[in-house]
């Protein structure tokens, strides 16, 4: 299964995952609008990989499956008053 994956030109760290190149017509417009224009990153056989790094590869597969595409959205930013210890000891 090859997948193309797409930056968001709107958001740092957004991606869509497509299984036809270019295949922006199945996309809603309420997300083409959130993600401006797609730019293609990379592209790659989905099947020979053992994991992706920011994405579970199954929901990616059952996603591309079942919608035609997947968005990966940014990591959420980390809580650093976890880390406070380091900055008020």
């Amino acid at each position: 299964m090859i997948v193309y994956v797409y930056k968001s030109s709107r958001r740092e760290d957004m991606y869509l995952y497509l299984m036809k190149k270019d295949n922006f017509d199945i996309i809603p417009k309420e997300l083409k609008d959130l993600f401006g224009v797609a730019t293609l990153a990379l592209f790659f056989d989905l099947n020979e990989k053992k994991g992706l790094a920011r994405a579970d590869i199954e929901k990616v597969k059952s996603a591309l499956l079942e919608e035609g595409f997947y968005l990966q959205l940014p990591p959420k930013p980390e809580n650093l008053l976890i880390h406070q210890e380091v900055f008020f000891d």
